[in-house]
């Protein structure tokens, strides 16, 4: 391939994988790059063909313990020449030294990734509708004083430390961060964005189904009161099925989530939604 060249992408490329995700048709937020280049400054990576990029990739390392595959597209125009199979090749070798590395797949590309050593080891359900929402007395914004308790909090959640890009996504314009906590204790954590199609609900961290759909309602206030959600919902919790079904909300898309190296074994009663299939 002598026109190939690879390298890391800024966050003008990291835009660009964005919006060829949006064209295929994933629905990202409307300032994902900027929380996603955050949270690995060197973790996104791009074909080029001579002047032109061709494929991109993200291979995003949290600390020492995980990394995180997404962003995997081709070109259109370029896809069935290999490009694609060399990126993937680099991308993975960057992350040799991690014991973990996760991805979510769309059904259709789980086998061709359990060929390179990925086990599948839950199902998530992208839920869709239009809700009614309803503020909570309980719910409060992000503050400097919480930031340290809503980041312990979601290292609860997510197999690794991740405080560059939780900073970032809770700054993000268009979103909104809310937790609950009790006797000190958060308890309840989520964040809702604008998206190209309507608002995504994620994280949506919860020690039960009640606070779930409570800071759920408050989330949807947050976003005018009444609007169109998603909530990327792990299969194994079905309290977070069983909520969005009961909220009207249809399931609209499925992926899978794989681990190359040990299962992490994330608390899945706990997490009604995740956080992105792109980043974790």
């Amino acid at each position: 391939m002598g026109g190939y060249a690879s390298r890391i992408l800024d966050i003008g490329g990291v835009r660009t994988a964005v919006e060829w995700a949006a064209a295929e048709g994933w629905n990202p937020g409307l300032h994902d790059a900027d929380a996603f280049a955050a949270a690995d400054t060197t973790g996104f990576r791009g074909a080029w063909w001579g002047d032109e990029l061709v494929a991109t990739i993200s291979a995003v390392r949290y600390g020492a313990e995980l990394g995180f595959i997404g962003f995997y597209i081709v070109s259109p125009h370029w896809r069935g020449r290999g490009i694609g199979y060399r990126l993937w090749g680099e991308a993975m070798a960057s992350l040799a030294d991690v014991p973990t590395v996760g991805l979510d797949a769309v059904v259709e590309q789980q086998e061709a990734y359990a060929r390179s050593g990925f086990v599948r080891a839950f199902s998530s359900f992208r839920h869709g509708g239009v809700l009614e929402g309803r503020a909570s007395a309980r719910a409060r914004s992000v503050t400097g004083a919480v930031r340290d308790a809503l980041v312990a909090h979601d290292r609860q959640h997510f197999p690794a430390g991740r405080r560059a890009f939780l900073e970032a996504w809770w700054s993000l314009p268009d979103s909104h961060t809310r937790f609950i906590a009790v006797e000190g204790a958060v308890v309840a954590s989520g964040t809702i964005r604008r998206c190209r199609d309507g608002w995504k609900v994620g994280p949506l961290f919860a020690d039960s189904p009640g606070l779930a759909e409570e800071l759920l309602d408050d989330l949807v206030a947050c976003a005018g009161g009444r609007a169109r959600v998603f909530l990327d919902a792990p299969e194994p919790n079905g309290a977070a099925g069983r909520l969005a079904a009961e909220r009207g909300m249809e399931v609209v898309f499925e992926t899978g989530r794989m681990y190359r190296g040990p299962d992490p074994g994330l608390p899945l009663p706990r997490i009604f939604g995740v956080t992105s299939f792109e980043l974790g």
